[in-house]
């Protein structure tokens, strides 16, 4: 099944949401509010830094946003694509459309065009896909839960003291190589668009035009969708709420 991305829909990714990274609250504010409208919004994963499915030690310090996207999703549009850093989503956005990474890249048509969607680290390494699949299962997320609770909430509070402290801005050095091999053209897309590896740059690879968008932790930047020539094109914004 394709979906369908429409004009004026905007595209978030990496916003690592936290206590240290609180804007993005505001700008799921002006969405639900009407000061910002898009006509979908695609959340591209990584969105939360710790929000995991089942892990209910995980949702009180997202709870505010969680209950915008909920108000959101119930007015326009979402579709989620979950990341490494949130997942198991499904029954806490009850209204989404929800890409857990067995689903990605998720095809969607723009204007005649094919376009792939995905976090990013859906063909990473053996080594990170087999952790990736244990991190995500609902057992190993069970008794993570539990061993969580027991030492009172000490495995979510360290990981939000690491994860705090971590550079979302970095320059990836040859990026552009490192993208060639990934083959992209594998896909049987004309645009292939992820997030994960913040470098909000664009490229043809692999006969594919390619963009990796830049994450909103950096400067609050978000993509709205555009066409050209029955091109998808992104336009780079950077949310702020002053004035």
């Amino acid at each position: 099944m394709s979906h369908k991305i429409l004009e004026g829909a905007f595209l978030v990714a990496d916003a690592h949401y936290s206590h240290a990274r609180p804007e993005l609250l505001d700008f799921f504010k002006a969405i639900d509010s009407g000061e910002l409208q898009p006509t979908q919004l695609i959340l591209m994963g990584d969105i939360f830094d710790a929000l995991f499915g089942g892990v209910k030690e995980s949702y009180a310090p997202n709870d505010g946003a969680i209950s915008l996207l909920n108000s959101i999703s119930q007015k326009i549009e979402l579709l989620y694509l979950e990341g490494n850093h949130d997942f198991n989503l499904a029954k806490i956005f009850s209204h989404a459309k929800i890409f857990p990474i067995q689903a990605q890249p998720v095809a969607c048509e723009f204007e005649g065009r094919s376009v792939a969607l995905a976090h990013g680290d859906l063909d990473g390494p053996l080594l990170y896909r087999l952790y990736a699949k244990m991190i995500r299962s609902p057992l190993t997320l069970f008794f993570l839960a539990i061993i969580n609770r027991l030492l009172k909430n000490k495995i979510l509070d360290d990981l939000d003291s690491y994860l705090s402290k971590k550079d979302d801005c970095k320059e990836f050095i040859g990026f552009e190589e490192f993208t060639l091999k990934r083959e992209l053209k594998k896909y049987g897309c004309d645009y292939f668009i992820d997030g994960h590896f913040h470098q909000n740059r664009g490229f043809l690879s692999d006969g594919v035009s390619y963009f990796n968008l830049g994450a909103f932790a950096c400067n609050q930047r978000y993509f709205i969708v555009k066409s050209s020539d029955n091109a998808p094109i992104l336009q780079e914004m950077a949310y702020s709420n002053k004035g």
